[in-house]
């Protein structure tokens, strides 16, 4: 097993700003860009960082209705969004306390198979009900979203890190 990079005590996380965060990442996945199939899904990658970071705080419940937000937006069928990122959420609490062992880099490799599954659960879905296939740049999506998950861990847990403590006598 790799263990991470640092182990660096981390301040306990703000409920402000990780809801501000999710919010802040269900508006951008609401602009309006022309909705590549490639395109990574910043809700998506904001709930799995969530889930594994806070699985108490932010679980399948709260991706069930970030995803239902989702599927009133895109107009797609409605529930769509919402199982696959109650999936997605699902599989990312089984996973939190192995993948947090390893640096951000080995959590991509870990969440890619997460986001792939996500994309095919939509995917199948939208099949099913007689939607045309969006083509094989889809697949680069749940590619981008890993590779968007160190750089998303970097942001995320600045607020968390604590300043260097410079008394050398005190353990913490």
């Amino acid at each position: 097993m790799m263990p991470r990079s640092s182990d660096q005590l981390l301040l306990p996380v703000n409920p402000w700003f990780m809801w501000t965060t999710l919010v802040g990442a269900l508006l951008l996945n609401l602009i309006p860009l022309g909705r590549q199939p490639a395109m990574p899904d910043l809700m998506a990658l904001a709930l799995v960082f969530w889930n594994v970071h806070q699985p108490r705080r932010v679980g399948v419940g709260a991706a069930f209705m970030f995803g239902l937000l989702m599927d009133v937006h895109d107009s797609a069928l409605l529930g769509q969004h919402a199982l696959a990122y109650t999936l997605l959420s699902y599989f990312a609490i089984t996973i939190h306390r192995r993948i947090l062992w390893f640096t951000p880099g080995a959590q991509a490799v870990h969440v890619l198979p997460l986001f792939a599954a996500a994309h095919v659960t939509s995917l199948l879905l939208r099949l099913a009900t007689g939607a045309e296939f969006p083509g094989w740049p889809m697949l680069l999506a749940p590619l981008f979203e890993a590779l968007l998950w160190p750089l998303a861990s970097w942001l995320l847990l600045v607020p968390q890190r604590r300043a260097p403590d410079p008394d050398e006598n005190r353990p913490l």
